[in-house]
């Protein structure tokens, strides 16, 4: 059946050359692949379909579309049913490898009907009769096209929800680890990435690679290149973000990937105008080639981390300056006498071993570590010697009594360290309500106060004071197992005697001098 004549080529079978004023933005159109041992038929539907607006291209049998299809996206197929070499049916199972995002329509002739639904039954979306009318045809693309129009707005709007998700994730998080980690799975699942590649400033006018992860399809052991954060980073320059396919990616790699490279795309990582680094993702897929769309999706990934990882760090810069604070306080009170010289260590590590045995989380450990190092803050204000040789007197005992409270007096104008004070307040408490500053008993002294006192009492037994010498290990334990119950949280004590013996193994195994 010969093309009408009044019929104007807009796409050339084979080659895929384009004419004509429709051709210059081939990217903008629905793309169809025809797929026809007729010549005829090929070129009269890509002369006719490329009248409609489409971007056509044409393939002889099944095989030449495999190879046509590798080479980029296709919205439709259509393709017959008897061909030489390979068929409709055999081609239509390898696109739903090759290109699983593409429809399929099965052009067939009145006699196989039935092989045409079994077509449908196999993942085909429709089929035309042959002789078909061109109008026909247009009818069944049309419908396609718009069921394809459809699902990708369901896939950009599933792709907004998940953006804010992932938006709100990072947002939500002050730890420079989650925060990579978050944007690294956005990577994977939105993007659809085998390599992400993170790059940051070292603060030095450096940039080191802080993550490197490859996805789950990447064999084991296939080494993923490295790339040139010089080259990357020179073409950020004029404010571009990049975006190439295949072996043109190459180009920005100082080590070559052992797998072929698809696709790759990569984005700066600013705060205002200061460049903290780029985010890269990479493709090793052969029927995965990003587009613009996902470069967009990872531009504004990349916004969203670069605010996250600024905060990120400004919060570790705080914490350090906190973590600084603490052990200079701490390193203040040890200075008050020679003979309390690292007490304040020693108390934190036995109260850190305390916790971990009764299986409190990370956060709750370090608190209890925090607290300890400045439970004795409060002697600060004690104006007398606490150390001096023999027993206080009864007006100096009320006087070193009140070092709790006057701890929880320097800590509370300094908000950050608020959750220090019970530990620091309460340390001398006791289980049978006896103890000071409040006479609390039991399970109303906070978990952190309750270990803190085990750990202070077996410091100073095993330690040299002015009015005594340090007390033999074993003394101080027998000492602590006789007060469970009575000055110490039987739980709290009884986990201490189990488990310290074995610290003092690991630190004896490690060279250190440990009391005897």
């Amino acid at each position: 059946m010969p093309a009408p004549p009044t019929l104007v080529r807009c796409a050339a079978s084979g080659s895929g050359r384009l004419t004509g004023r429709m051709s210059t933005f081939p990217e903008d159109r629905p793309r169809i692949l025809v797929v026809d041992d007729e010549k005829v038929i090929r070129d009269m539907l890509a002369d006719f379909l490329g009248m409609e607006g489409y971007y056509v291209r044409t393939a002889e049998d099944g095989s030449s579309a495999l190879n046509e299809l590798t080479k980029g996206h296709y919205d439709l197929v259509i393709s017959d049913l008897k061909m030489p070499r390979m068929g409709g049916i055999a081609l239509l199972d390898e696109i739903g490898k090759t290109a699983p995002n593409a429809l399929t329509v099965i052009m067939t002739g009145f006699g196989t009907v039935e092989t045409a639904i079994d077509a449908m039954k196999r993942g085909a979306y429709d089929y035309v009769l042959k002789p078909f009318k061109l109008d026909e045809v247009v009818h069944v693309v049309q419908r396609g096209i718009e069921k394809q129009r459809m699902a990708a707005e369901n896939i950009r709007l599933r792709e907004a929800v998940s953006l804010y998700k992932v938006s709100e994730a990072i947002a939500a998080s002050l730890s420079l680890d989650q925060v990579l980690e978050t944007v690294a799975d956005s990577c994977l699942h939105e993007v659809c990435g085998d390599l992400i590649s993170t790059w940051l400033d070292d603060g030095e006018g450096g940039f080191f690679e802080r993550q490197h992860l490859r996805g789950p399809s990447i064999p084991a052991g296939a080494d993923l290149g490295r790339l040139d954060p010089a080259l990357v980073l020179e073409h950020f320059r004029p404010d571009a973000q990049l975006l190439e396919q295949g072996m043109k990616g190459l180009r920005f790699f100082a080590a070559e990937p052992a797998l072929p490279l698809q696709s790759l795309v990569a984005v700066p990582l600013r705060i205002q105008k200061r460049l903290m680094g780029f985010l890269a993702v990479a493709s090793f897929t052969r029927t995965r080639r990003f587009d613009e769309g996902q470069r967009k999706l990872l531009s504004i990934i990349g916004s969203r981390a670069a605010a996250a990882i600024e905060n990120a760090r400004l919060y570790q810069d705080l914490q350090a300056t906190f973590q600084q604070t603490i052990e200079g306080l701490a390193k203040a009170i040890d200075k008050m006498d020679r003979y309390t010289s690292g007490h304040s260590d020693r108390v934190a590590v036995y109260a850190v071993l305390l916790a971990q045995r009764l299986g409190l989380g990370p956060h709750e450990i370090e608190i209890v570590r925090q607290s300890a190092l400045m439970h004795d803050i409060g002697k600060i204000g004690c104006v007398l010697n606490l150390n001096k040789p023999g027993k206080l007197t009864n007006d100096e005992y009320e006087v070193f009594k009140r070092h709790p409270t006057y701890g929880r007096d320097i800590l509370d104008p300094i908000k950050f360290l608020h959750p220090l004070i019970p530990g620091v307040h309460l340390h001398h408490e006791r289980w049978d309500g006896r103890g000071y500053p409040l006479r609390m008993r039991g399970n109303e002294i906070p978990i952190i106060a309750r270990i803190i006192s085990v750990a202070d009492t077996y410091d100073a037994m095993t330690s040299d004071r002015s009015y005594r010498r340090a007390l033999p290990h074993e003394v101080a334990v027998t000492e602590i197992e006789r007060c469970s119950g009575s000055q110490f949280d039987p739980e709290v004590a009884a986990t201490f005697t189990t488990h310290i013996e074995a610290y003092r193994e690991e630190r004896r195994a490690r060279g250190e001098k440990i009391p005897e």
